[in-house]
């Protein structure tokens, strides 16, 4: 198995103190977490288009006032196989601002995976639903 960076670029849709995430859970320990919407960056493409584009495809909606908040490095462990990532953190807004009346609001992957994506409030994070990447809230906090 070859192992990579993978570079990310993740969109924080906030709504007062509540952001915009998908939960998961990890295969191989059970283990709960949030991460933002957004995905990989691919090669000739920026991360703000990427990031545009990550929204677009998931959710079919547009962004506007999308603006880099910041980078992570995310050394990790999913379905029993360690990850590296270099995250770019975006804010934006909805274009169409009925996504905030959503509770929540149904997404799709690029395999065709179906998700709901959900508003929570950034103080419901704990070691019993994480959110990831690792640094993010203290990203948020500079960011406030």
């Amino acid at each position: 198995m070859r192992r990579q960076i993978r570079v990310l670029a993740l969109c924080i849709l906030r709504q007062d103190d509540r952001i915009l995430v998908r939960e998961t859970q990890d295969p191989h320990d059970g283990q709960r977490f949030c991460r933002p919407l957004g995905g990989g960056v691919e090669f000739g493409e920026t991360s703000q288009a990427a990031v545009r584009r990550e929204i677009h495809e998931e959710l079919g909606a547009e962004l506007t006032e999308v603006r880099l908040l910041g980078t992570l490095e995310s050394l990790f462990s999913y379905a029993g196989r360690p990850g590296h990532e270099v995250v770019l953190v975006y804010a934006a807004d909805f274009a169409d601002r009925q996504h905030y009346a959503q509770a929540e609001l149904p997404g799709q992957e690029s395999d065709g995976e179906a998700f709901m994506a959900t508003w929570r409030s950034l103080d419901s994070f704990d070691d019993s639903c994480r959110l990831v990447p690792e640094g993010l809230l203290a990203l948020l906090a500079r960011a406030t």
